[in-house]
């Protein structure tokens, strides 16, 4: 499903990082550890399914202060804790689709952006994942303007960065509510559930 303008008036292509570039595999990589049921569910709701995650992603607390806030959730799992949050290499990973897509985009004319909630922790600790970012022409990652989708501000910090007008814009994410915010400052949207899928939306938007 996608939303937008005339199609000629697209110059820019935005995308998400996280299930999108991206598998975003956090379940299955705490799984991994091999931990109890009971401790893997504590470790769950004590980081990526509670509130102070978002704050890896904002970028301004300290790491060590957000692996005291994901202790005191579930004070009896912190070994456990502390044991996923000693690296995350393997959260994120590559997917095939990304680079060659995003060349194509560039051989065709458009410029490519990032524009993602992510932490300096998730990018430095998963390299291979992020590899595509060497191809593309830039972006926003939220740990280093210190703000998050949904709110306009990180939007609006992109076009003011990179001169660009929302209704010359075409942004993919795979969140409901991240698209809707791009939607209401004029960027036209694709809401990302597949790369084939996403894939032709988006030509639909740019052919």
């Amino acid at each position: 499903m996608g939303s937008g303008k005339e199609k000629d008036m697209i110059k820019t292509v935005i995308f998400d990082i996280g299930n999108v570039l991206t598998v975003f595999r956090w379940e299955d990589f705490i799984h991994g550890f091999g931990f109890s049921a009971e401790a893997e569910e504590k470790v769950k709701r004590a980081t990526v399914m509670s509130p102070y995650w978002n704050e890896l992603d904002v970028g301004v607390w300290s790491e060590e202060q957000i692996l005291d806030a994901f202790i005191s959730v579930e004070p009896t799992a912190e070994a456990e804790i502390r044991k996923v949050f000693r690296n995350f290499g393997g959260m994120l990973d590559g997917v095939e689709y990304a680079i060659p897509w995003i060349r194509e985009l560039k051989e065709k004319g458009y410029q490519v952006l990032v524009l993602s909630n992510i932490s300096d922790k998730m990018v430095r600790e998963n390299p291979e994942a992020m590899n595509f970012m060497e191809v593309v022409d830039g972006g926003i990652l939220s740990y280093k303007e210190q703000v998050v989708k949904p709110g306009r501000e990180i939007y609006e910090r992109l076009l003011a960065m990179y001169d660009l007008k929302a209704e010359e814009c075409v942004f993919l994410d795979d969140t409901k509510k991240n698209i809707d915010t791009a939607a209401e400052l004029g960027f036209a949207t694709v809401l990302f559930a597949g790369y084939e899928q996403a894939k032709e939306a988006l030509e639909g938007l740019i052919r």
